[in-house]
């Protein structure tokens, strides 16, 4: 089975899309990124064998020319800049100053802790623990102690 010139350079061009859909796009090394090789591994191979050594050498030489154009200009054209996450990330761990909260110190469920969930003490929400109790919100709870940045609570008894 002989192919013409035309059919290719549409397996090298359609090859080459792959490719860079597979780099650019499809994540992981997938179906895209073997279909696109295969595709230009048979046209060089088509090349040689139908055309001779001459068409097969430029072929090979038109092929690493235009996977090294792609290359170029999806980087040059910002594509990286453009489908990267450019957002700042505004939230913050758990560091529990304890000037501001220490053991002893009262406050409320926000939310349920099962056994870990929110609560706020003197206006300030923390994320704290229990020792695998499970509180209800809006139940008052104590700093049992802090440690490793961890607040450990557990519910009051009214």
């Amino acid at each position: 089975m002989t192919l013409s010139l035309s059919v290719i350079a549409i397996l090298i061009l359609v090859g080459l899309i792959l490719l860079l859909l597979e780099v650019l796009v499809i994540p992981g090394v997938g179906v895209a990124g073997i279909v696109g090789f295969g595709l230009i591994g048979v046209a060089v191979w088509q090349a040689f064998s139908s055309h001779g050594m001459g068409v097969g050498i430029c072929t090979v030489i038109i092929v690493v020319a235009l996977s090294v154009a792609l290359i170029y200009l999806s980087l040059k054209s910002k594509t990286w800049s453009r489908i990267s996450l450019n957002n700042n990330l505004t939230g913050k761990v758990n560091v529990v100053d304890e000037l501001e909260i220490k053991a002893g110190d009262r406050g409320v469920t926000v939310g349920r802790l099962a056994p870990m969930g929110k609560a706020e003490f003197n206006g300030k929400y923390y994320e704290v623990k229990t020792y695998g109790d499970y509180v209800d919100p809006n139940q008052p709870i104590e700093v049992i102690k802090i440690e490793f940045n961890s607040i450990y609570v557990k519910p009051v008894k009214l």
